[in-house]
């Protein structure tokens, strides 16, 4: 009686492997969707596909709603918990020079302009992303201007309104990827 061994064999290599992903590029490809009738096999994997197609817009319209709403809050007197502090800082910027009234009803505009700026994008967004940057700036110079308010006595530790204010490095983060991708998808004319 003779016995025999029979050896697995494996599929042949892919002799087209894709190429890797190239992360420095940032101008997203546009992916495609399965055809319609077939049934796509990973849902979690479609919801990224679809996620990563539209990662931009999803980011510059929640960073829009985010302006709009809190320039909306400053319509209203009382309604934002930053109104003070925006009030203060940009009256220090002012000199006091310019009314109360008119600093916030000003603050409220811009925002709310960045805002939809940056949710309808198109000839709105770069505009939007240079008042947003400008903004930005006056944003973090509460940190210097106000520092009383900012900071805990005797401590580097931001207090509740400096950690308000600090959190804003993560909008800026965002818009500065929006911004990347908007100037390297139309160069500015020479």
């Amino acid at each position: 009686m003779s016995s025999s061994t029979v050896e697995p064999t494996l599929p042949p290599p892919d002799r087209n492997p894709e190429p890797p992903p190239r992360e420095a590029h940032l101008v997203r490809p546009h992916h495609h969707h399965p055809p319609a009738g077939r049934r796509p096999g990973n849902r979690l994997a479609d919801l990224a596909g679809l996620v990563d197609a539209h990662a931009l817009a999803l980011l510059r319209a929640t960073v829009g709603i985010v302006f709009v709403g809190f320039g909306v809050l400053k319509l209203f007197p009382s309604a934002s918990p930053a109104e003070q502090l925006a009030v203060d800082a940009a009256t220090k910027m002012t000199l006091g020079l310019v009314p109360e009234t008119v600093l916030l009803l000003s603050l409220a505009a811009l925002e709310t302009a960045i805002g939809i700026g940056l949710i309808v994008g198109r000839r709105l967004l770069r505009p939007a992303l240079v008042a947003f940057f400008l903004h930005m700036g006056g944003v973090f110079s509460t940190l210097v201007l106000l520092p009383d308010a900012m900071w805990q006595p005797h401590s580097p530790a931001p207090t509740m309104e400096g950690q308000y204010v600090v959190k804003n490095v993560v909008l800026v983060a965002v818009c500065l990827v929006v911004a990347a991708n908007e100037w390297a998808r139309h160069p500015r004319p020479r």
